[in-house]
């Protein structure tokens, strides 16, 4: 496109461009969720779709996945440098879902139409889905990309508006329910076709140079909103450290998550340099830059600013090459979204002593999914299941209690699917999906409670689960205490409970078997005993805190028939060393009439 010099945007055009990027977006994923044939794109929201400039930058991105923030842009860039300019046609219709350059695994298909104006390239119109099957082994572990399924190089699905037939016929030869899964490459191209639609209406409304300076406009009030927000950091090198359980070969083998955040000026350095090297196991992605602009958007942008690329201009990620956020060919990607939320967990830790106002504490960080398939009795024919993605505990903030039952933060609007819709498509029963007592770490504010849920098998499944941070529970901050970990349990013949101390599984259930899987909680934040006893006592009312965990938490006894609380148990001073200044004994407690002290000065959100 020939360089014009470019007026100053009208303030007003700015604002309509800017919100009908937004609607154009939204109405995009409207007509994915309504046109799609898997549960897990139009129930779960398992998706992205965005419009981008020329260049590939983000313009608008309708989440669908946080964690694709950045995938999405590195995908259309990579199209552009395939074809160049010259080899992209109206009409076109681009797609790859090569995991080295989405981040993710092979399930997300990214297809891209180029969006044209007096024969230049002006915009790209791109949607991303999961699909439930790809090819691929169903169940077991995969230890390189080849055994995850169809690897899609960069192709052109429509070539100037004509369908590719043998990419069609090879995709649909290479997945186990071609059916639904060319339903739903249709409902991609058409939310696609949305965006091209509110684009092309968009510059024949306002004139294209209009909406180009508007989209500078757009672009620079989103960097200097975010400079502003860092440049209240105060300057400094802050680092933290984490762990996985393990990476589901070496069991019982942590693996490292070490942050680095540097921040001078109005700039922020997110250095990931310290994380583990890629794993043998399927837990590897491409998404380092990713957790570190998602943490960034939490802390620079927070709130409903727009997203697009111009925020993260006073970003810059270190990541070599070979980490478990970076992996190299032909490292397995199949789980990738579940160390990411970790590093994003870890990133917040390393900046809590900088600005705990603005950070969580650690949240449950698993998407506690299991996959389930087998023949389904009513028809004879093969289902797949993503079966839990059920819900946790997210981090308490230094105001107010964490979210109960939110999906983790890799994953953003993604829900969880409804019993009802489970228990009509697959041959399950939810027996109870409920919130976890206990589950939420105990301080002045408490983590959200994680969810637990039974599932019956109605017949025979296969039944695989990945799920991490079993081991290693949502940590706390300023002596808020640590939740509960994720678990996975079954039981067999309506016998005894068994546990799986790894959160790995890969087995067989029979009819009458049940599955159970329950997510871990959010830490607290602020010491326990700060807790307002009003705050503590709704709490054990509701069920979220035991009578039992009131007391050995909280130092708050509760009477076990009414719920009300009887006595504190406060400890009196301790002795201090006349050395150090720090306490040598811990002194008995004693109790306390609730009528007569209350310490707590602060009630709860």
């Amino acid at each position: 496109m020939k360089k014009t010099t470019r007026r100053k945007a009208d303030p007003v055009t700015v604002e309509l461009v800017r919100n009908s990027l937004l609607a154009a977006t939204e109405e995009m994923k409207s007509v994915l969720m309504r046109t799609s044939y898997n549960m897990i794109i139009y129930e779960a929201l398992d998706f992205t779709v965005g419009l981008f400039d020329r260049r590939g930058d983000t313009l608008s991105i309708g989440l669908g996945l946080p964690m694709f923030i950045r995938g999405m842009a590195d995908t259309v860039k990579s199209k552009i440098r395939h074809w160049g300019y010259p080899g992209i046609h109206p009409d076109d219709i681009l797609l790859t879902n090569d995991a080295y350059t989405t981040g993710a695994h092979l399930n997300h298909l990214t297809f891209s139409i180029p969006i044209f104006h007096k024969g230049e390239i002006v915009a790209f119109s791109t949607c991303m889905a999961h699909w439930q099957d790809i090819g691929g082994i169903l169940n077991g572990m995969t230890f390189d990309i080849y055994s995850e399924g169809l690897q899609i190089p960069h192709v052109k699905y429509h070539s100037r508006g004509k369908v590719n037939v043998d990419v069609r016929e090879f995709i649909k030869m290479n997945v186990r329910r071609p059916d639904r899964a060319m339903g739903d490459l249709e409902a991609q191209l058409s939310a696609c076709r949305v965006g091209v639609k509110h684009m092309e209406a968009l510059i024949a409304r306002h004139g294209i140079d209009e909406v180009l300076a508007s989209l500078d406009d757009i672009m620079g009030q989103s960097e200097k909103e975010a400079r502003l927000q860092i440049a209240s950091i105060p300057d400094g090198v802050y680092e933290a450290e984490s762990q996985m359980d393990d990476d589901g070969v070496d069991i019982g083998r942590p693996v490292p998550i070490r942050v680095k955040v540097i921040v001078k000026g109005d700039r922020m350095t997110v250095d990931l340099s310290g994380v583990s090297p890629q794993v043998k196991g399927f837990y590897n992605s491409n998404a380092g830059v990713a957790c570190a602009q998602v943490a960034f958007k939490c802390i620079a942008l927070p709130g409903d600013y727009p997203i697009n690329d111009g925020g993260f201009r006073a970003l810059d990620v270190i990541v070599p090459p070979g980490t478990v956020v970076s992996a190299k060919h032909p490292a397995p990607y199949r789980v990738w979204m579940t160390y990411p939320m970790t590093v994003v967990d870890t990133i917040f830790k390393a900046l809590a002593p900088a600005i705990p106002d603005r950070v969580i504490a650690g949240h449950h960080a698993d998407l506690l999914t299991a996959n389930i398939n087998g023949i389904h009795p009513r028809d004879g024919r093969l289902w797949i299941y993503l079966g839990g993605l059920i819900g946790g505990g997210w981090g308490a903030k230094s105001d107010e209690d964490g979210v109960n039952g939110t999906i983790c933060m890799n994953d953003g609007d993604t829900h969880n699917g409804p019993s009802e819709q489970v228990e009509n498509k697959f041959p399950l029963l939810v027996r109870r999906y409920q919130l976890r007592e206990d589950s939420g770490g105990a301080g002045q504010f408490r983590g959200g409670l994680g969810t637990e849920v039974e599932v019956e098998a109605l017949s025979a499944i296969n039944y695989m689960t990945r799920s991490d941070r079993v081991v290693n529970p949502p940590w706390g901050l300023r002596g808020g205490k640590s939740a509960l970990g994720n678990r996975i349990a079954v039981r067999r013949n309506g016998g005894e409970l068994t546990v799986y101390p790894g959160g790995k599984l890969d087995t067989r259930l029979s009819k009458g078997d049940t599955y159970i899987m329950s997510s871990g909680g959010g830490g607290g934040f602020g010491p326990p005993e700060e807790r307002s006893v009003e705050a503590l006592a709704r709490d054990v009312r509701q069920g979220y805190v035991s009578v039992e965990a009131a007391l050995r938490d909280y130092g708050v006894r509760f009477d076990p028939v009414s719920l009300l609380p009887v006595e504190i148990e406060k400890a009196p001073p301790r002795p201090r060393s006349k050395v150090s200044g720090k306490s040598r004994v811990r002194s008995k407690p004693v109790a306390v009439p609730v009528a007569l002290t209350n310490p707590r000065k602060r009630s709860a959100q």
